[in-house]
Parts: structure tokens; sequence; C-alpha cells
């Protein structure tokens, strides 16, 4: 793809209320994986946004972290989790930069891993490596190729191509990704500004040897 979203835009984007991203309720595609068992502390919300899966995964009792680049995503995040009373734990993280001591049994990343370039995804994966505690699983969910352009886009084969060295691609399906529709993307998803849609995306879950 092209290159990686500057951290303005996304600042930009929350601060004017205008990210098709934010739904103000967590992906459907992450309550299954929920309901299905596959998540288990601790768990890193990668790309937290506004904060709705780490809102939802701490009042279930999960011990959770959410993190995002930018910062006015965080505040956000903090605002809706203090107006729905859940205490929930949110930080200004580089994901390309998380550290070297694995302690994450599940990392959830929904919608994060598409808007990389090739060589900031390649950063990125070698990054959850060093975040996850062996035998830890990543939730990998990502728009695909298949969509109209509500927002960056990735092949199967560049699921495959990043999880090799050191990852075991367990399960790889089609999925959905619930976005609302922006002045930006009203001409290519052919739907009018406020519309609710549900793009094809993919669904992937590594295991971290």
């Amino acid at each position: 793809m092209d290159a990686t979203p500057s951290l303005s835009l996304f600042n930009e984007a929350y601060e004017s209320r205008t990210a098709p991203w934010v739904i103000g309720e967590p992906q459907p595609a992450i309550v299954e994986l929920e309901r299905a068992g596959w998540i288990r502390s601790k768990v890193l919300d990668v790309g937290c946004g506004a904060g709705e899966h780490t809102i939802m995964l701490t009042r279930l009792g999960y011990d959770v972290l959410g993190i995002d680049f930018a910062p006015h995503a965080v505040a956000q995040a903090r605002e809706n989790a203090a107006a729905k009373g859940v205490d929930a734990r949110f930080e200004v993280a580089d994901a390309l930069r998380l550290g070297t001591e694995p302690g994450y049994q599940t990392v959830v990343d929904s919608a994060l891993f598409h808007i990389f370039d090739d060589a900031d995804r390649a950063r990125y994966v070698r990054s959850l490596h060093t975040a996850c505690r062996p035998g830890g699983v990543v939730h990998v969910l990502a728009l695909s190729d298949a969509g109209r352009g509500l927002g960056p886009q990735v092949s199967e084969a560049d699921i495959r191509e990043a999880f090799t060295d050191g990852w075991e691609l367990e399960a790889l399906d089609t999925a959905i990704y619930r976005g609302v529709v922006q002045e930006a993307q009203a001409e290519a998803v052919g739907l009018p500004v406020g519309s609710r849609v549900d793009e094809p995306a993919w669904l992937a879950r590594v295991r971290r040897l």
C-alpha cells in the first residue's frame, strides 16, 4: 500500500469526530471472539482508538490495556470509559515499539494492521512478537481488498506473508468490519455520510511460537 498515514491524520480524525472506524460500540467480530473464548488475560488492545474493545473487555473482567499512538484517541477513550463508569486503562504508545518484555497472552488488533506500509508492517509484526508471551495469540481484524474503500485494505497474501518467522497462522477467515461513512468515503462506498456500513474484512488468529 501507500505510505503509512501520518499521526496528524489520526489526531485530526479524532479531534473532529470524523473517524469512520469510531462506531460507538465494539466491532461484532471482536464481540464474537470473546464469546467464543478466544480472549485470555493479559490483553493488549493495540490501536485502541476510542476504546470500545478495552472498555468491553475491562467490564467483562479481563486484565487489559488499550494503547494508541494518537493522543486525541486516548483522551477520547478515557472520556468514553468514564461516561460508561468503567475503570479502563489507556496509554499513548507506539505499536512499532512495544518493548522487550513479553507479557501479553492476547493482542487484539482491530483495524491497525491494515494502515501500515510494507516496511512498517514488518516492524509492527516484530514489535508484536516482543510483546506476546510464547503461545500468545494475536487477533487481526483488517479491511479486505474485496471492499469498497472505507479505509486502507489488505489482501490474504499480505497477512500470510507478514506472519511467518516466529508465528503460526492458525486461522484466516472472512469477516465484516463495521464503519460509519464520512465525507472522505461517501463517493467510494456509494452511501450518504452517516450511514453505517459492513465492509468485507479478514479475521486472522496468529500464535506466537
